[in-house]
């Protein structure tokens, strides 16, 4: 995986990130209007540090993944913690090292903004989750939504 780099989506990235975007939310049965696309693009493209941050992971020039995570206070822990929001990983690209090197750069992000959590959500059935068991603690806590 050392041919792989990771940058922040930038204005030009619009067509490859949605283009990845889009596959992830069809993992999750998920489509949303143009008009979210727009939204979300903003925020990983925005100075703004409480925005979403991001990155691309590119391999001789092919997108084959991305992630997206956010920091957010937090009432137990003064530095606050970042939530990974998005991650994936293109089928081809699967197994390579490249879902650990997307979730590192996270964990950098983090590490660099004094907050030592870092935490995310995933369906159960996810194969991901092999991944997820080998750089992360699961925890025993249930999601519960609106």
């Amino acid at each position: 995986m050392t041919d792989i780099v990771l940058s922040a989506p930038r204005a030009g990235d619009r067509s490859e990130w949605a283009r990845l975007w889009r596959a992830y939310l069809d993992f999750y049965d998920t489509s949303l209007p143009e008009a979210a696309y727009d939204a979300a693009f903003a925020q990983v493209t925005s100075d703004d540090p409480s925005a979403f941050r991001g990155r691309i992971a590119r391999r001789d020039g092919a997108a084959l993944g991305l992630v997206h995570w956010v920091w957010h206070p937090h009432m137990w822990r003064p530095e606050g913690t970042v939530y990974l929001q998005d991650l994936f990983v293109a089928p081809e690209a699967r197994g390579t090292g490249l879902g650990r090197r997307l979730i590192e750069a996270v964990y950098a992000d983090a590490d660099a903004r004094g907050a030592p959590a870092v935490y995310w959500l995933t369906r159960a059935d996810n194969p991901a989750r092999a991944l997820y068991d080998r750089v992360a603690t699961r925890t025993d806590f249930v999601k519960y939504a609106r």
